[in-house]
C-alpha cells in the first residue's frame, strides 16, 4: 500500500512540474515574441528552450524557481544572434540580446 501511495504521489509531482515548466515556457516565449517586436527584430525559430532551471531564495527569504531559456532572432533576416531569457516565477527577471547588427537605413540626402 505505501508504494503505491508513493508512486502515485511521484505522478502527482511529476505532472504538477510538467504543468508548471509548460506554463513557465509559454509565458517566456509570449515575453520574448513581444519584447521582439517592440525592438523590431525576428524571432527566429517562434521557440525558447529551457538551457537551466535552479533554486533559489528570492529578496523575502522564500524559495523560488529560476528558468532560463534560450532563443534567436535576427535584426536583418541573414544572420542569426543568440538571446536569453530569466523568469522567477512569472515574472521575467531579464531579457539579453547578442549585440547585433542594424539594418542599414536609407538616408534622404
Amino acid at each position: 500500500m505505501n508504494i503505491e501511495l508513493f508512486g502515485s504521489l511521484l505522478i502527482l509531482a511529476g505532472l504538477v512540474y510538467w504543468s508548471s515548466a509548460k506554463t513557465a515556457q509559454e509565458f517566456a516565449h509570449q515575453a520574448v515574441k513581444s519584447r521582439c517586436q517592440h525592438l523590431q527584430l525576428q524571432m527566429l525559430d517562434d521557440y525558447v528552450a529551457l538551457q537551466r532551471i535552479r533554486i533559489k531564495r528570492n529578496a523575502q527569504g522564500r524559495l523560488e524557481i529560476i528558468r532560463s531559456y534560450g532563443f534567436e532572432f535576427s535584426s536583418t533576416g541573414n544572420e542569426r544572434y543568440y538571446g536569453q531569457i530569466i523568469l522567477s516565477a512569472r515574472q521575467v527577471q531579464s531579457i539579453q540580446f547578442d549585440a547585433y547588427r542594424m539594418p542599414d537605413l536609407e538616408s534622404d540626402y
